[in-house]
Parts: structure tokens; C-alpha cells; sequence
């Protein structure tokens, strides 16, 4: 959720230069959000403003960044180690991805929902470390069913970072930098990439020639274990980054939405501090905000602490879930997102799921299948999706476009340029239309991964990242499934996510709520 601000003279309430004018979806009786927590986010939000854009945010820029490498980089892992340990362990290969979905599914149930309860600090510092942990450990798998396992259980860590570290970031930067939230999806790009220049020489050099079990032993196939012991080690090393050297504060807003409004200003003044400067926010001013909100009927709330958590606490069976759809255009907004999710959520892994497949099909056709022509082909793939990110930033900020005219034109490009896809006739064609698909998708993922935590307000933005999350998840299990059944060498895959891509586009027109120019609540 969001509230519009404009700079103004008025230097009331400690001196802070800003006025709020809210958004339809806020007016009285609308909302369905506490009013106490209303009103007091909306003085947060001043304080926010005035602390600025300091050293603390940019290195939160650096380590929720983390979050978004981890998303991309292990589904591409899995694809990356599909054909050599099929080679190895001879099972059907879309069980992994299969084991890969399960994961992430499990993950978005819990860590969104988790960090809405007993906070964000734990849950950002725990999914990388899981994930870290377990991908390491399967790099020494004995067989297909502890490969599986290992996949299955790294990925419930994974399936946490997006949700939980959205609302991380979003917490703590002032609203004149949230553009910065569909900036991050720079990091996604990245993690592919890492991906792959990582297992180019790994598993290009390190994998042996058969096919079968027979044809493959372990001493002859070391290339995706040597692969599974880097990132997975990698992976350890950003967590220790995050819990011993990045000292993350618990969010502010999640404080002040449990009623602890002495610890909420504490952690201002010390990010205050942290960045050079004073912050002028009292638990005075909290109370005051709160002390002046009406409930629906016009009699005062009860503003305690005990009272606030209680209200919230009695919300734990619907109560983080209905006020997402107190009202008709929340209801829309937020079933609209969710069929977008669960749209590109079957759209994303029924094709980059098995884009190496892909790849060496249409490579052998033209007569370069090469595993150096692959595996070339997927980092030039993931360098182009950097810059993609990158724009998707600016363009969320241009008016009459915002977040949903460049969600929604980017996400019908990406399923138009896969449609073209099937019309290549030799690899550098293949490989360019492949080129602009990835790069309009970047910039898909990057809105879509901001544009959802922006509209959900602080107390319910982990069950609302969680209920996009699992729509994302639970269709993404078709997927594999599919792929169980289908023959992948066909283009039909493509046909597929290509019409779901742009299904996504055309609903995304029709949300009602555009957080560009808002500050998060």
C-alpha cells in the first residue's frame, strides 16, 4: 500500500517537509487497514524522507540483492546439472525440477508469513544460509533420490528470499528511492550469469561422454559436483555477509505495527546515525498520530500496545489475508496480481526451465549444438538481461507508464518475441530473438518484483508477497510435470509460455492501483 508524497513548506508536527495526500484506496472506510498503524506509518514515512537515502539503505541495496541472485541462479543451477547427472544417476530428468518447484512452493507458504509474525530480521538471515547449506551438501549426492531430496530442501530456503527480502528493502528506504525495488532485479541477472560462466568450465570439462549410467561413472563426471561445491559455497559466503558483517535492524514498520513504537524509533535514530545525520522522530509523535485515528464508527481506538496486538493477533487465522481484500479495487488488485503470478509462474520454467534443451536441439539442427555453443549462448543470455533490469528502473518512474504500463508492454514483448522464436531458421537467429526475450523479461521481473510488496502494506506485505509467491509456485509444478509428458523437442513449449506471457500483459493493464509516485505504508 502507498501514500503520495509532495514536498511543502509546512514544518508542523517536529519540522518535517512533507504533506501526505492519500490515495482512493485510503479514504475513510476503504481501506480495511488499522487506522492507528495508518496514521502512525504515515509519520514513519516523514521520517524515512528526511534520513534519506544513506549509506545503510545502499548497503541493504547490496545485501537484499543477495535474495534476488539466489531466486535466478539455483533454478538455473538445476537446469545446469540436469543432463550430466541423468548421465550419472539415469533417472527422468524433470524430476529435479519437479523437486525444484515442491521447494520453492513450501518456501513461499512459510517465510512470508513467518516474517509477518515474528519479523523480518530472522527469516532475511535463514534463507540464504539454508540454501547455502544444503546446495553444497548435494554436490556429494550418491544417488538421484538424495540429489532430489537436497534440491527439494535448498529450495524451500530459496523459495523465501523474494518475499521476505522485498519487504526488507521496502521498509527501509525513503519513498523517493523505491524505484530502487525494481532496480534490484539487477541482481537476478546476475545470479544467471554467475550460473553460467561457473559451469561453463566445470561442467564443459569435467563432464563424461555417455549418456547412461554404464557410460558415465562419478570418476568420469565430477563437473556438476565441482559446480554444486562453488555456488553452493558462494552461497554460505553471502549469508555470512549478511548475519555477521551487515548488521540488519528489525523493520521499523513491523515494530511500530506490533505496537512497539520505542523500539521502531530507536532503529530510525540508529540508521539515522549510521547515515550522518539526526532524525527528529519521538514516540510522542507516534502516539499523537495514533491517538488522532477513528475507527469506521468515529468513536477513538484503543492506541496501547496490548490493544494494537491484540487486533493483530486476532488476525492470524483470515486476518492478514482479508484486509488484501477489504474493499472491491482491493479485491481486484489483488487476485489480478495473483493470476499474473501464477500466469508467468507456468510461463517462466516451462521454457527457461529447459532452455539448454532447447538450445542443443535447435543447435544440432543447425549443426552447431556444441556444449561450448550452449553454453556461450546462455552467458551472452545473461549478460543482456543486466541492462534490462536497469531500464526497467527508469521506466517505472515515467509518467502515464509507471509500474503497470511497463509491466504490462514488457510482458506481452516477452511472449512475442518467443512466438517469433520458433520462426529462426539458424542459431544467431534463434540465439536473437532468444537475446530480446531475455531482455524484456528482465525487465518484466524486475517490475513485477516490486510492483506487489508496494501495494501491500507493511503488517500483511509478507502474506501478500506469500499469496503472489504461491501462485507463482503452484502452477510453476506444472511445469515439470508437463515436461514428464511432452516431447521437448517440439516448439509447443514455446507456443505455450509465449500465450501465457502475453495473457500476463493484458491482465496487468487492468490493475487498478499504480504505486509509482507513492510512498509504501
Amino acid at each position: 500500500m502507498t501514500d503520495s508524497l509532495k514536498t511543502s513548506p509546512d514544518t508542523e508536527k517536529g519540522g518535517y517537509a512533507l504533506e501526505v495526500e492519500l490515495q482512493d484506496v485510503y479514504e475513510e472506510g476503504e481501506s480495511g487497514i488499522d487506522p492507528v498503524y495508518h496514521a502512525k506509518a504515515r509519520v514513519l514515512n516523514r521520517a524515512f524522507q528526511e534520513v534519506g537515502m544513506g549509506k545503510y539503505q545502499w548497503f541493504l541495496f547490496v545485501v537484499t540483492g543477495f535474495g534476488w541472485f539466489s531466486d535466478n541462479l539455483w533454478p538455473v543451477a538445476t537446469t545446469l546439472i540436469l543432463t550430466p547427472t541423468v548421465a550419472e544417476f539415469g533417472y527422468n530428468g524433470p524430476f529435479i525440477k519437479l523437486a525444484w518447484a515442491l521447494g520453492t512452493l513450501v518456501g513461499a507458504a512459510t517465510w512470508g508469513i513467518a516474517s509477518d509474525i515474528w519479523g523480518r530480521k530472522w527469516a532475511f538471515n535463514i534463507t540464504l544460509f539454508m540454501t547455502g547449506i544444503f546446495a553444497t551438501a548435494a554436490g556429494g549426492s550418491p544417488n538421484a533420490i538424495a540429489l532430489c531430496s537436497f534440491v527439494a530442501v535448498w529450495s524451500v530456503g530459496t523459495g523465501g528470499n523474494l518475499p521476505v527480502d522485498s519487504a526488507v528493502f521496502l521498509e527501509f528506504i525513503p519513498a523517493s528511492h523505491q524505484y530502487l525495488l525494481t532496480v534490484l532485479s539487477v541482481w537476478w541477472a546476475l545470479g544467471q550469469l554467475l550460473g553460467a560462466l561457473v559451469a561453463w568450465p566445470l561442467i564443459a570439462n569435467f563432464s563424461c561422454s555417455g549418456t547412461t549410467p554404464a557410460t558415465c561413472p562419478k570418476s568420469e563426471n565430477m563437473g556438476w559436483r565441482y559446480f554444486m561445491y562453488a555456488v553452493g559455497g558462494f552461497m554460505l559466503l553471502l549469508s555470512f555477509v549478511r548475519f555477521f558483517i551487515f548488521n540488519l535492524y528489525e523493520s521499523p514498520r513491523f515494530l511500530m505495527s506490533r505496537g512497539n513504537d520505542k523500539a521502531a524509533v530507536e532503529v530510525v535514530h540508529k540508521i539515522a546515525k549510521y547515515n550522518g545525520k539526526t532524525s527528529r522522530l519521538t514516540v510522542e509523535m507516534l502516539k499523537e498520530a495514533g491517538d488522532g485515528a477513528k475507527s469506521k464508527d468515529g468513536e477513538d481506538l484503543d492506541v496501547s500496545a496490548k490493544a494494537i496486538v491484540a487486533r493483530n493477533l486476532r488476525q492470524i487465522s483470515m486476518s492478514h489475508i482479508k484486509p488484501l481484500f477489504a474493499t472491491k479495487k482491493l479485491a481486484i488488485s489483488t487476485t489480478l496480481l495473483m493470476i499474473i503470478w501464477g500466469l508467468i509462474g507456468l510461463a517462466f520454467p516451462l521454457y527457461n526451465g529447459f532452455v539448454t534443451i532447447f538450445f542443443q536441439q535447435r543447435g544440432a539442427d543447425f549443426g552447431d549444438g556444441s556444449t561450448y555453443i550452449t553454453y556461450r549462448n546462455l552467458v551472452i543470455l545473461s549478460v543482456i538481461g543486466i541492462p534490462g533490469a536497469l531500464l526497467a528502473g527508469w521506466m517505472v518512474e515515467i509518467p502515464r507508464l509507471g509500474r503497470n504500463g511497463t509491466l504490462a508492454i514488457s510482458t506481452i514483448l516477452t511472449g512475442v518475441f518467443l512466438f517469433c522464436s520458433t520462426t529462426a531458421r539458424t542459431s544467431n537467429a534463434f540465439l536473437g530473438w532468444n537475446a530480446r526475450y531475455t531482455f524484456t523479461s528482465n525487465i518484466m521481473y524486475g517490475v513485477l518484483f516490486a510492483v506487489s510488496p508496494e501495494l501491500f502494506p507493511t503488517k500483511d506485505r509478507g502474506t501478500g508477497n506469500t499469496l503472489v509467491g504461491l501462485s507463482n509456485r503452484l502452477v510453476g509444478i506444472a511445469a515439470p510435470i508437463i515436461a514428464l509428458y511432452s516431447n521437448l523437442t517440439t516448439s509447443v513449449p514455446i507456443w505455450i509460455a509465449a500465450a501465457l506471457f502475453i495473457s500476463a500483459g493484458l491482465l496487468s493493464f487492468l490493475l487498478p492501483f499504480d504505486p509509482r509516485g507513492k510512498a509504501s505504508l
